[in-house]
């Protein structure tokens, strides 16, 4: 087989022509220096007639796609992507870190390319709209347009009006526009889509009716962690996607993968992780340990809302902050101090003036960092820039996992115990720690993510946790993922990513506000 990319056709040299020639009306025969070719035209559709005849012809986006943006697609993207482009349901299992999120975008582009799709509907966790889908599109797809679903109802439906390529909404708000949006969209994109793992939940049953009611659109689910409790979770993302494999009802599929050892208890059968693989079909995967032209460190950002708590206390404070840079009471010297201020705020515990922990409303936080460690499905570590703040994380997330603490009231020989078991065996599957306390000479490279539930003020300190996790000759990628839900938070991290001084942040941004 031959690529003629002049001509945008391939050459075959076929022992039976006809079986192509009777099957692609656009296919012909050619002679040429004694040699009989069957040429088919490289397009999608005509590809798609050759697989199913057996034969593996390369994919159109492989030669004709410009793949644009700043950044050279690896090439488990291009395979990623190649495989969105040739199933209209199917999933996206690739780990966290792989970059599945542009690959998606990319065989979406394609696909507007070719005229296949108009507009995508991108589905998401609430943290990941714009710091992840939406900041893709604005900075590699410059020109196509997105507009983010938020707000009100009538809000959400007014954007709806928008002309744009991509609508971008969160799960919850997926509901609020399902019924409004049939025959809208060509094609949607749901982000973490483990979410819709239980089929008796309204998530599901409204995303389910809606792909019935629009059976011409496409629908890729993407996640990393498709079965993360159990394997019956596999059921709900098959059906979903309307896979070949999903022939039996969810019951007989549970009592086919788990067996009861009890009255009320249900393990896994030996063969059900495979079965729950085959049953998630058609898909892709690739793990950051497959993915070896990956960079070593991928650092991503998960965007939260304040509480309105939250929102009450940080602008009174700023208000007052403000008033003390016109009275001269902030200066370099003091910045790092009122910035923590502000910082509590955020994290969800403060600090009162009698010294004592105020609790403010944080759930936003607390269900994105959720949702990145059940995305994960593996051991991770927290940095808590703060000691109210990191135990009431602890209490947060100790009732679904086991949980490690370590910070500057914890022991030097209770450390070793926790570091040690963390390391060498399965509890803590989370390690949540200040950052000072993990800075130097620690290897705890059982987990491949860390999570920085807020940003600190020292930049060595910030280098060496993230260090942790590193090794050498690693042969993986790591996840540096950070929580923000403020500019403040926003220009401490970009200065603590680029190895800069976060003295003065917010000096600066207060004087830039004034003028």
């Amino acid at each position: 087989m031959i690529v003629v990319e002049q001509a945008r056709a391939l050459a075959l040299k076929l022992n039976n022509p006809e079986r192509v020639l009777s099957t692609i009306p656009t296919a012909r025969t050619l002679h040429r220096d004694g040699i009989d070719l069957t040429i088919v035209p490289h397009r999608l559709d005509e590809v798609k007639v050759l697989r199913n005849l057996g034969i593996m012809a390369p994919s159109p986006i492989l030669y004709y796609y410009d793949w644009p943006g700043r950044f050279k697609p690896y090439d488990h993207q291009r395979k990623t992507a190649e495989f969105l482009t040739f199933h209209k349901r199917g999933l996206v299992l690739n780990e966290i870190g792989t970059g599945k999120s542009i690959s998606a975008l990319w065989a979406a582009d394609y696909l507007i390319e070719r005229g296949d799709v108009k507009k995508v509907l991108i589905v998401s966790p609430l943290s990941t709209l714009e710091r992840v889908w939406g900041d893709a599109i604005f900075s590699e797809l410059v020109h196509r347009k997105a507009v983010t679903l938020h707000g009100t109802s009538e809000r959400r439906m007014k954007l709806l009006k928008t002309d744009a390529d991509f609508f971008i909404v969160n799960h919850d708000g997926f509901g609020i526009i399902a019924e409004a949006t049939h025959g809208m969209f060509d094609l949607v994109i749901v982000d973490e889509a483990a979410v819709l793992r239980n089929p008796s939940t309204k998530k599901f049953k409204i995303f389910r009716r809606w792909l019935q009611e629009n059976p011409a659109a496409r629908a890729w689910l993407m996640t990393g962690t498709p079965t993360p409790n159990e394997p019956t979770d596999a059921w709900a993302l098959a059906r979903l996607i309307d896979s070949p494999m999903c022939t039996m009802p969810y019951t007989a599929f549970r009592e086919k993968v788990m067996q009861r050892v009890g009255p009320y208890r249900l393990v896994p059968r030996p063969d059900a992780t495979e079965i729950a693989s085959k049953m998630l079909q058609p898909s892709v995967r690739f793990t950051r340990d497959e993915c070896f032209d990956l960079p070593e460190t991928v650092v991503q950002t998960r965007k939260v809302v304040l509480t309105a708590e939250q929102e009450t206390h940080y602008k009174s404070m700023m208000k007052t902050l403000i008033a003390d840079v016109a009275g001269g009471q902030i200066t370099a010297a003091n910045d790092a101090v009122k910035a923590i201020k502000l910082i509590q705020i955020c994290c969800g515990v403060a600090y009162g003036e009698d010294g004592k922990h105020i609790h403010l409303d944080c759930a936003p936080r607390i269900k994105a960092v959720r949702e990145v460690i059940e995305e994960i499905g593996e051991k991770v570590i927290i940095f808590v820039p703060l000691t109210g703040t990191l135990h009431m994380l602890e209490e947060e997330l100790g009732k679904d996992y086991t949980v490690g603490v370590v910070n500057g009231e914890v022991s030097s020989s209770k450390r070793d115990v926790i570091f040690h078991n963390f390391q060498n065996t399965e509890d803590p599957h989370i390690l949540i720690a200040h950052p000072a306390t993990m800075a130097h000479g620690l290897t705890l490279t059982a987990a491949r993510t860390i999570i920085w539930y807020g940003p600190i003020n020292s930049n060595e300190t910030y280098v060496q946790a993230c260090g942790r996790i590193e090794r050498i000759g690693k042969k993986y990628t790591s996840n540096i993922i950070h929580i923000e839900a403020t500019e403040l938070e926003h220009r401490m991290y970009e200065r603590l990513k680029n190895k800069q001084s976060v003295q003065g942040v917010l000096l600066d941004m207060i004087q830039q506000q004034r003028v």
